[in-house]
């Protein structure tokens, strides 16, 4: 009888290669190993999909081809083979899933309907950064802080730390006004000019802020409250 996979050194299981190496660090005959699971008498699940991928010649695209019954799967049960019915169905999903469609900014408006549904009803301030590429699609929204608004909770460290990670070529800024009022206070203010600043040294300009309140908002940009 073969040995468990939790007997073999660490950097030989699959399962444990996975999680510290990434699963790109794998072979095909590793993935599908974790897939199958546990070997039968005499034979390990290594061996098993060492033995699958044999009758593919190697191709995947064959091994998505055969049928999950009889022969071609001798050793290898019902839950084993729904495993890797459902990571062939999941990989031909992916393979025709198109681009992700990323939100444009055109305004502070655009800004207002895609963020407000989150920020709107919070009972505390919430600050996010827009990360834009050159087009000002998003590439991603990042929480920096939670609580009241002022600079030594918001500072230029933490929000672009994530913008020159994700290269981002602008950010916007924005925050929630749980009264439901978004007029800017005296600590939005100086917090925005800080980080406009910050971003004028790093290259990485913030375009506006938009705080949320109770269906408004207020844009520094429109209130000529951004300072050049």
């Amino acid at each position: 009888m073969p040995a468990p996979i939790t007997s073999w050194p660490i950097h030989e299981r699959p399962r444990e290669r996975l999680l510290h190496a990434g699963p790109s660090a794998l072979a095909d005959r590793e993935l599908l190993a974790i897939l199958i699971g546990s070997g039968i008498r005499g034979v390990s699940a290594a061996e098993l999909a060492t033995e699958l991928l044999s009758r593919t010649g190697g191709s995947l695209r064959r091994l998505a081809a055969l049928p999950l019954h009889g022969d071609c799967l001798r050793g290898i049960g019902p839950v084993a083979r729904s495993r890797i019915l459902a990571a062939v169905e999941l990989g031909r999903r992916l393979a025709r899933e198109g681009p992700a469609e990323r939100a444009v900014i055109r305004g502070p408006r655009d800004v207002f309907e895609l963020c407000a549904p989150a920020l709107r009803d919070l009972t505390q301030e919430e600050f996010r950064v827009l990360l834009l590429n050159t087009q000002h699609a998003v590439l991603r929204e990042v929480v920096v802080t939670r609580g009241t608004l002022d600079g030594s909770l918001v500072h230029p460290r933490e929000v672009f730390r994530a913008a020159i990670a994700d290269g981002a070529a602008a950010i916007i800024l924005l925050h929630n006004h749980p009264s439901g009022d978004p007029t800017p206070s005296p600590e939005d203010r100086s917090v925005t000019q800080q980080l406009a600043s910050a971003g004028r040294v790093v290259g990485i300009p913030v375009v506006d802020h938009v705080i949320i309140g109770d269906a408004r908002y207020t844009s520094f940009v429109e209130a000529g409250l951004l300072l050049d």
